[in-house]
């Protein structure tokens, strides 16, 4: 599908991974109106879309996001922002997309991550980082609160008192140091970052969807819940999955000690 190279979000679709890219490159893609509102369209609508396994969400240039662009938001500075407005029509409406979405989302972390742009990049069910990659919560720094689902993931993520260290100084977060604390799950060299993140995601691409769908509805359900709401949650998903066709062919394959193949549909014999 063609599109305008100047589109904020520009979009590919290749073996069942569809790449979104903010593409905003000479600003670092921070994130105005129209990127955001773009990119949560494009998440909801992959979550309907057959063709699309997995949504991987990077940024053109050198940066992933910066955050909220400033300059739009700068406005009257004799009258303060109504910021909860501005999230709720922008930033936060995106956040619940990625969590919602029934395809597995990968952030590929390309570059720098500031402000909403790092909570952006914690959203992923998946991190991946180059290593020219970094984060920073860098609100605290123009006096503003962490916002953007980031006092919910972060320290879910490396824990309470070390995220609010991060929050309170501000501290700039290298590939190394994101690894070793949580905030991603792999590091892959800058100069081959795209294929190796699309050969990642190609993989994940190739496990069973329902079975991946059901388990991130499980995953978020149990952030929130009780161990008897986890056991009740993955009794209830587990009838789910034992109806689809993709469980019928890992059993089949794995009984006839072969690979299963979860990207052709079987009818029941």
């Amino acid at each position: 599908m063609s599109q305008p190279s100047e589109a904020v979000v520009l979009h590919d679709l290749n073996n069942g991974v569809l790449t979104l890219t903010m593409n905003r490159p000479a600003s670092l893609n921070s994130a105005n109106d129209a990127l955001l509102l773009t990119l949560t369209q494009m998440i909801r609508e992959a979550g309907n879309t057959p063709e699309v396994r997995v949504v991987v969400l990077t940024g053109a240039g050198r940066g992933f996001c910066a955050g909220a662009d400033l300059s739009q938001m700068a406005g009257d500075q004799s009258s303060p922002t109504r910021f909860s407005e501005h999230l709720e029509h922008t930033f936060n409406p995106l956040i619940r997309a990625i969590a919602e979405c029934p395809r597995p989302v990968i952030s590929a972390v390309n570059g720098v991550a500031a402000g909403a742009g790092a909570s952006l990049a914690l959203a992923g069910d998946i991190r991946l980082w180059s290593s020219a990659a970094s984060a920073v919560q860098i609100f605290s720094n123009i006096g503003l609160v962490p916002d953007s689902g980031a006092t919910w993931m972060l320290p879910r993520s490396v824990g309470y008192a070390r995220a609010f260290e991060l929050m309170a100084f501000a501290e700039k977060v290298t590939p190394e140091a994101a690894l070793n604390m949580g905030l991603c799950e792999h590091v892959f060299a800058e100069s081959n970052f795209a294929a190796d993140v699309q050969a990642y995601a190609e993989r994940l691409a190739a496990r069973p969807l329902s079975a991946l769908t059901l388990t991130k509805q499980a995953l978020r359900q149990g952030l929130n819940g009780t161990l008897n709401d986890a056991l009740l949650t993955e009794a209830r998903l587990q009838d789910m999955a034992g109806q689809s066709w993709e469980h019928r062919e890992g059993v089949t394959a794995f009984l006839q000690k072969r690979a299963a193949d979860f990207l052709t549909p079987k009818k029941p014999e």
